[in-house]
């Protein structure tokens, strides 16, 4: 079965920077994300590969210290709930298995949020946590995955001074707020910058997850 054939699922995936290491290596890569795609209504196709799931953080951050509307985690669960809807439906693809199998025709799937915030109430305790400078993107954000999946390689067990000269450099280059800043277009702010999945950690999770 070569790349082209896997299919891998980015579910709530924004731009597209987690899953692009698949892309790149010719995997047939599905974004399903706002506007044009909504996990809520979206009806998987057979024989998924790997599922990367992102559901929006706004809600259960710690993070949040000055709303403009009240926590919701009513609203925040409904699409985290279709994103492990999508996966246990995917799971139950076995019948090109043998009758007697121990495994489904899903690969992996990872459900990503932050550390320091409240999915872990729903969902439990996470699999894999990380920092992005754990990777070599040299920034601060712990972050949690869920799933099922081979763990990726941490390439530093330390900071070694190197945080705050990066956020510095970050602020720097958010000065001009209308700036393109990536290959995915403009970037509006600061957290917006940061909620982008780190490309050295995407890059390692599908050299982990092939």
């Amino acid at each position: 079965m070569n790349n082209s054939n896997k299919i891998i699922l980015d579910l709530c995936g924004g731009t597209g920077a987690w899953s692009k290491p698949y892309k790149d290596n010719g995997y047939d890569v599905r974004l399903i994300t706002l506007p044009d795609n909504d996990v809520r209504t979206y009806i998987p196709p057979q024989y998924v590969y790997g599922i990367l799931a992102a559901p929006p953080c706004q809600m259960f951050s710690f993070c949040r210290t000055s709303p403009k509307n009240p926590r919701d985690l009513r609203m925040a669960m409904e699409t985290v709930y279709a994103c492990l809807k999508i996966i246990w439906e995917c799971q139950y693809d076995v019948s090109k298995l043998s009758i007697a199998c121990k495994k489904t025709t899903l690969k992996f799937w990872a459900l990503e949020n932050p550390y320091f915030g409240l999915l872990k109430n729903f969902i439990g305790k996470s699999a894999f946590v990380f920092d992005p400078w754990e990777f070599g993107d040299m920034y601060k954000k712990r972050t949690a995955l869920w799933g099922n999946f081979n763990e990726p390689h941490k390439l530093y067990k330390n900071e070694n001074g190197r945080m705050k000269k990066f956020d510095r450099l970050l602020l720097y280059k958010l000065k001009d707020l209308r700036k393109p800043v990536n290959e995915f277009g403009l970037i509006e702010n600061r957290q917006e910058l940061r909620s982008i999945t780190p490309p050295r950690f995407a890059q390692a999770f599908c050299e982990a997850n092939k």
